[in-house]
């Protein structure tokens, strides 16, 4: 069973989602390692957020009207100065600064961090790790366990992305 989930995740990196072309994942991945590095926010964490907000599809749109690979909220994107959530390179810039805003604010608690970037930062800022939404507890899990994948195991699809030269 172990072996199945480990075969699962491999084939998961390999193969971009429906829906999402090889170029586009290429795309992300180069955007997600350039504004990680920039902003030195872990990589790891921006890809961990991005597999649980939108499972790398380009511009999924959510019930509440997040958008974008890494669902941001109309607010929110318009107070990092993003255009166009479905646009790649802006809405992964706007979410990496968000991040990087958060684990500041937050003094580098990643639990914290993703707490905020789930249910906003004024709530998390008022209850702290006392806050105990079930679904902001299980989304916060879900994140660590991404995290913790993607430290292990990483993304195969960055090895291969070349450098873009302009």
């Amino acid at each position: 069973m172990r072996w199945s989930a480990l075969l699962l995740c491999l084939l998961a990196l390999h193969f971009p989602c429906a829906g999402q072309t090889a170029d586009q994942r290429r795309e992300a991945e180069y955007y997600v390692a350039a504004y990680a590095s920039h902003y030195t926010f872990p990589i790891e964490f921006v890809r961990a957020v991005i597999e649980q907000e939108s499972g790398w599809q380009r511009c999924p749109v959510s019930r509440k009207g997040a958008a974008g690979l890494m669902q941001l909220m109309p607010g929110t994107a318009a107070r990092l100065n993003v255009r166009d959530r479905c646009d790649i390179n802006q809405n992964v810039s706007g979410g990496v600064r968000y991040l990087a805003w958060l684990m500041n604010k937050f003094r580098g608690d990643l639990r914290l961090v993703s707490a905020a970037y789930y249910a906003g930062e004024s709530t998390v800022q008022r209850r702290g790790l006392s806050y105990s939404n079930p679904e902001v507890v299980s989304y916060v899990a879900s994140v660590r366990e991404r995290f913790a994948r993607q430290q292990k195991f990483g993304s195969a699809s960055v090895q291969r992305t070349p450098r873009r030269t302009r």
